[in-house]
């Protein structure tokens, strides 16, 4: 019997992640909204409220009187959700009707 130690075509253990159509590496990139995003890259919440979009996602809720920014963070394997995914930062709060900064927990962004 002979047994071939070294095998030249590529063996699949498991299906490659896929983002839309698309194949990405999830140690260096994942899948977001179908678009393939660096691990690393970040993003926009709002003016100079900055999160990484792999990660978190960022939940922008308003009322009668005033805007903030939320980033929450994602949960492997379920759907991110603006209401039940665990808050990651409050951003800076803004009323609307003088358009300035109002006291928030978190970081303050400008």
């Amino acid at each position: 019997m002979v047994t071939r130690i070294f095998d030249t075509e590529p063996l699949l253990c498991q299906p490659a992640p896929r983002c839309g159509d698309h194949i990405y590496n999830p140690f260096k990139q994942c899948c977001d909204n179908d678009t393939i995003l660096p691990l690393n890259g970040t993003s926009l919440c709002g003016p100079g409220c900055i999160y990484w979009p792999c990660f978190q996602q960022c939940c922008l809720e308003s009322s009668a009187s005033k805007n903030q920014g939320i980033v929450r963070f994602k949960i492997p394997g379920i759907k991110p959700n603006c209401r039940s995914s665990p808050i990651s930062t409050i951003y800076a709060q803004f009323n609307r009707r003088e358009d300035t900064l109002i006291k928030a927990k978190g970081v303050y962004c400008l």
